[in-house]
């Protein structure tokens, strides 16, 4: 509920900001049209503006979760020696290794796979 919510904050602060950017866009071409000169928005959109970012950023921390540590290795420190540079990802099972080997016996199908085994 509480996710919901603060999504929910994030939306509506979102609507709000780029009310308050279209109402000061309104602002100035007012002010062109009737030839004045821009001193600056008015108090009302300047608070919308504020209040609506704030909002935006209190639901965004809310939604994001818990912070991490900013030093690298805090979260390293729990990881044994041996995983640290443990990367599956690298593992090439089909390389030139195997032809190299003097008990290498290519084979050409399944069947014959099976038949080694």
């Amino acid at each position: 509920m509480a996710s919901s919510l603060n999504k929910m904050i994030i939306i509506v602060g979102f609507i709000s900001l780029f009310h308050s950017a279209y109402s000061a866009a309104q602002h100035r071409s007012y002010l062109r049209i009737t030839a004045q000169e821009f001193t600056g928005l008015p108090l009302d959109i300047v608070v919308q503006a504020v209040t609506s970012l704030f909002a935006v950023m209190w639901g965004v921390l809310n939604v994001a979760g818990n912070l991490r540590e900013i030093p690298a290795g805090a979260e390293l420190n729990a990881t044994k020696w041996d995983t640290q540079r443990n990367l599956p990802s690298f593992y090439i099972f089909n390389h030139r290794g195997k032809a190299l080997s003097s008990q290498y016996i290519p084979a050409s199908s399944k069947a014959e796979l099976e038949n080694l085994e």
